[in-house]
């Protein structure tokens, strides 16, 4: 998610900016039913959902709701592809290059799918056409690179033996994903679990169905074999579980709330099924006296506003070194004021609205408790406009770590800024939090850079940068901000299984 500067307009404090669409297409709803088998159909139940547009808060369409029966129709399509359909017998190659192709038809879809996601999501349509869909790119067709070349090793034992590993597709596997970046959760998921030769079940987010439904088609229209990916639309509680609970799901990958992740584990114990979870974070972002304070600033920027501050390695915490504070919050203050918030559709528009009331509520929420505590709003916390979920860029100065605001991951574009004096005071703050995914450190210092980087507890830590993502690096978490890796190798591990095979070589003489 590569960084961007800011533009010099200012949002009205009363209503959204709308005004040039730009070159984005109006999107077209052409998917919303379930998609089982190679098959388009309706839940079994007949129930359907709204799918809402945060911008307007009027319904874009109604998408089919599936629940458990549906659930056990796609898994029983998903066996089958996995065990006796083409799939099951495909060269490893040629699942790579269907996977190419797959990403060939979304890039010459790159504009509307953009645009549906946008409709879907409110983030800026030009964030989706150039960071969300290229980075979804990227991560299919380095997964298909990796389709043959996933193999074992011959293993010297003791003995007049051969011993030999083979690396197998663990099975048919559920994949739950969240509704801030659905497009590139559903690459990061499905590229390793396609390479690996697995089958899937996808859930999308109930808030943003569209562009997943409309990835299937483009699966099939690629030449993915019917059954292979199935996606339900639906709620947690029903469709989510029945994943989870389903005895022909052989693993669960799920990105979303920590607390949600709790009851996949109690769901998913009794058959010990496998797991792998991307969870939320209350990232520190640090920096030093010595650091390029015009970068550091547009980093913190960009770390905790990008995609309406709905990322789960958002740059929440800023922490300032204390001889720079009120120099360094000045900037970053100046870049949030200026920060353009409106219709996403609009080609100068930096900041769309939340992606639902419910999320709305609970950022508003937090930025009233952070008031009541005592903490300084130096700039933003309002809502814009009286129509569609639209917050105020906002930033918070006098912060203490006790603070909800400091402690509890918002999800939404509420930064905390705090000050430090001392490296292992530090440390110690930075550390004090049950989550783990990401940090940033910003100094020109490079033994600094390292050393703190090294005592950091988080799976992802950015020097002198924000949000950089690429493929081949793993991304995951510590503490309860999950397991497992997703991107580069690491991401292979959770879709494949070990097996060792081990062959006599005593000759035996057959009178």
């Amino acid at each position: 998610m590569a960084q961007s500067k800011p533009t010099a307009v200012a949002p009205s404090p009363t209503q959204p900016q709308a005004g040039n669409r730009g070159t984005a297409p109006a999107p077209q709803i052409r998917q919303t039913q379930l998609f089982i088998g190679g098959q388009w159909r309706p839940a079994r139940s007949g129930r359907t959902f709204d799918t809402i547009n945060p911008a307007t808060e009027e319904t874009i369409a109604q998408v089919a709701e599936g629940d458990a029966a549906d659930v056990e129709t796609a898994v029983a399509a998903a066996r089958e592809a996995f065990e006796t359909g083409p799939w099951a017998r495909m060269d490893a190659r040629q699942r790579g290059r269907l996977m190419l192709r797959l990403a060939d038809l979304i890039e010459a879809e790159i504009d509307e799918l953009a645009a549906l996601e946008a409709l879907d999501n409110g983030k800026p349509f030009a964030d989706a056409r150039h960071i969300d869909i290229p980075l979804a790119l990227d991560a299919l067709r380095y997964y298909a690179g990796w389709a043959d070349k996933i193999h074992g090793q011959t293993i010297p034992i003791n003995g007049n033996y051969f011993c030999y590993t083979r690396r197998e597709p663990v099975g048919v596997a559920g994949q739950i994903i969240p509704w801030n970046f659905p497009i590139l959760m559903v690459a990061w998921k499905w590229g390793p679990a396609l390479a690996a030769g697995c089958t899937i079940v996808m859930k999308p987010a109930e808030q943003t169905p569209l562009t997943c439904l409309r990835l299937a088609r483009l699966a099939q229209k690629a030449g993915i074999p019917d059954g292979v990916i199935n996606v339900v639309p639906g709620f947690g509680p029903t469709a989510g579980a029945a994943i989870v609970k389903h005895p022909g799901i052989d693993k669960v990958a799920f990105t979303g709330s920590g607390e949600t992740a709790q009851i996949i584990m109690r769901q998913a114990a009794d058959q010990l099924k496998r797991l792998t979870f991307e969870l939320g974070g209350k990232s520190p972002n640090i920096v030093f006296a010595d650091a390029d304070l015009a970068a550091a600033a547009r980093g913190a920027h960009v770390g905790i506003h990008l995609n309406q501050g709905q990322c789960c390695c958002a740059g929440s915490r800023l922490f300032v070194e204390d001889s720079i504070h009120a120099e360094f919050v000045e900037q970053v203050v100046e870049l949030s004021r200026k920060r353009r918030v409106g219709d996403p559709f609009d080609a100068a528009t930096e900041q769309g609205p939340q992606v639902d009331r419910a999320q709305f509520d609970k950022i508003m929420g937090y930025i009233a408790a952070g008031k009541a505590e005592g903490a300084t709003c130096a700039t933003g916390g309002r809502r814009v406009g009286d129509r569609g979920f639209f917050i105020e860029p906002t930033v918070f100065t006098n912060v203490r770590d006790e603070m909800a605001i400091a402690r509890e991951e918002i999800f939404g574009p509420v930064l905390s800024v705090l000050k430090f004096s001392d490296t292992e005071e530090l440390v110690r703050r930075a550390n004090a939090t049950n989550f783990g995914l990401a940090a940033a450190i910003w100094t020109r210092d490079i033994a600094r850079a390292h050393s703190v980087a090294r005592r950091l507890r988080a799976g992802t830590v950015w020097v002198n940068c924000y949000d950089v993502f690429d493929a081949a690096a793993p991304f995951g978490g510590f503490k309860q901000s999950g397991f497992g890796r997703e991107l580069g190798e690491r991401g292979l591990d959770p879709y494949l299984e070990t097996k060792t095979v081990t062959v006599s070589l005593e000759e035996r003489h057959i009178p």
